[in-house]
């Protein structure tokens, strides 16, 4: 099962008024969703959720839901926070399977800005997508997807169809769409002017 589990209770009422009420007595008000049951809301207490939150594994994870001696695999889709304290203020949960096929999104990261071959001509990366949606098994999420600019020159265009995706994982979408471009950037062009010139 998943590393975290949220102990959960189950509130009564819906609505702001019930939800600062939840608030007031140190707990975070949510609501469990799918599965094709009706919707439930919940809590958890805000100690326990702001440790499961900050562990970087809540948000988009399987997480195991406890409800008394009742467990269940969900998935944090969505967390709101004050827009001042940052605090956590409500959270979305949805049912699933443990090998359920499901739709999420996941962060793209690059590596290797030193050494690619474009950067060092003094290009500039450009990200078109900084999340990419994935369908994938709830029970293999991945982290993140990472992408090697080493071998990358100026004028490069990076898709999904180049990122190696974990087995059973592919993009949500059947087009092969764009997540960065390696431009020249001002700089790089100027150069490349003042050579032309003297030349």
């Amino acid at each position: 099962m998943a590393e975290i589990i949220l102990n959960v209770e189950v509130r009564d009422g819906a609505g702001t008024g019930a939800a600062r009420a939840v608030r007031r007595e140190g707990k975070v008000p949510g609501v469990l969703y799918g599965g094709g049951k009706a919707p439930v809301n919940i809590a958890v207490k805000m100690n326990e959720f702001r440790k499961s939150l900050y562990t970087g594994k809540l948000l988009g994870h399987l997480v195991t839901l406890q409800h008394g001696d009742e467990k269940q695999s969900v998935i944090a889709k969505a967390v709101q926070f004050h827009p001042v304290t940052d605090e956590p203020v409500h959270f979305d949960l949805y049912r699933v399977d443990e090998h359920q096929l499901i739709k999420i999104e996941v962060p793209v990261h690059f590596k290797n800005h030193d050494i690619s071959v474009g950067m060092k001509k003094g290009g500039s990366l450009e990200v078109i997508r900084h999340t990419v949606e994935l369908a994938c098994p709830a029970d293999k999420i991945p982290e993140e997807l990472v992408i090697d600019l080493a071998s990358h020159d100026i004028g490069d265009t990076i898709r999904i169809s180049e990122v190696k995706l974990p087995e059973g994982v592919k993009p949500a979408t059947d087009r092969d769409f764009v997540i960065a471009t390696l431009k020249a950037s001002s700089a790089a062009q100027s150069d490349a002017g003042d050579t032309t010139a003297e030349a």
